[in-house]
């Protein structure tokens, strides 16, 4: 019988990482996961099951400790809660993560970045998000960035926002970077391409885009919702102006996270987050059933089947 692989996954505690060590650990592998409070995974029904190091992910000695006898890790950590100084910590800790893993003899680094168009200047979410991805690529280990748009499952930070806005106001009033497009990807097609590109052959070191099976107009996500989820026609009233900050403070009183995230997201939304290629599918293959649309993967987030 082989011996299980071990996987180290940062971020277990945030949605996309504690998704992430359930299929890990359905597909076999030995987990161990980083995190800054342990006590923050005893609601998680696989914490009796994972090796847990506990500490700070800036530090050096605990990124050392944690990445010793792993086979591939998993970079999950996005750090822009409750500051806006986001940027600083992740550039500190993907350079220190790329560091420990290099020494350890990591084969894999995977990590979820997000998705952007070339050649046009980027919100800075989306610009530490990319300069993440080329910190880990020249680390020495050979990494896996996942470039992703709007992750559409319950708990997604994302997707939270687009629900709770959709249902708590009966007319939605926007910029008119609403007509701005994005390629959302369900939580379950996400999960394929992470825990597959762990088998990437080891002279792959590229970002990859994901996406689910439409492009749509981030209004007619709102559209869809509604309908999805059973609720009238939400009338969508577009203004030339209005900053992403004053945005963020509407959607903060909106949706449950912190201003400082909200904001970072939603400067996001004037670019359109399109996929310009799909070669992560030829290495590990479509997800089962083909990707998922955008309709499909809110009527499985709305049933509670994702």
């Amino acid at each position: 019988m082989a011996t299980p692989r071990t996987a180290l996954v940062t971020g277990a505690t945030g949605y996309i990482g504690a998704q992430v060590v359930a299929r890990l650990l359905d597909d076999g592998w030995t987990v161990r996961v980083l995190t800054r409070d342990a006590a923050g995974l005893r609601d998680r029904p696989w914490s009796s099951r994972v090796d847990v190091v506990e500490g700070d992910a800036q530090d050096a000695a605990v990124l050392h400790r944690a990445a010793r006898g792993v086979d591939v890790a998993w970079f999950l950590i996005h750090s822009m809660t409750g500051t806006y100084e986001y940027a600083t910590r992740d550039r500190t800790i993907a350079t220190r993560f790329g560091q420990a893993c290099r020494d350890a003899g990591v084969a894999r680094i995977v990590y979820l970045g997000g998705l952007y168009p070339d050649d046009v200047p980027l919100s800075p979410h989306l610009e530490s998000r990319r300069e993440v991805g080329h910190i880990l690529m020249e680390s020495g280990v050979p990494t896996a960035v996942l470039q992703a748009g709007i992750v559409v499952g319950r708990g997604s930070v994302s997707y939270e926002m687009l629900r709770t806005a959709t249902e708590r106001l009966p007319v939605v009033i926007a910029p008119d970077w609403l007509a701005h497009r994005v390629q959302p990807i369900a939580i379950r097609d996400a999960l394929h391409y992470l825990v597959g590109a762990a088998d990437l052959p080891s002279d792959v070191n590229r970002a990859f885009d994901i996406g689910g099976a439409d492009a749509l107009a981030y209004r007619d996500l709102i559209s869809v919702y509604a309908e999805v989820a059973g609720l009238r026609p939400r009338p969508i009233l577009t203004v030339p102006i209005l900053l992403p900050r004053t945005t963020a403070l509407w959607a903060g009183r909106l949706a449950p996270v912190p201003t400082s995230l909200a904001s970072s997201l939603l400067e996001s939304l004037m670019l359109d987050m399109v996929c310009r290629e799909h070669d992560l599918d030829a290495v590990v293959g479509a997800p089962p059933g083909g990707a998922a649309s955008f309709r499909q993967a809110v009527q499985a987030a709305v049933a509670g089947r994702d």
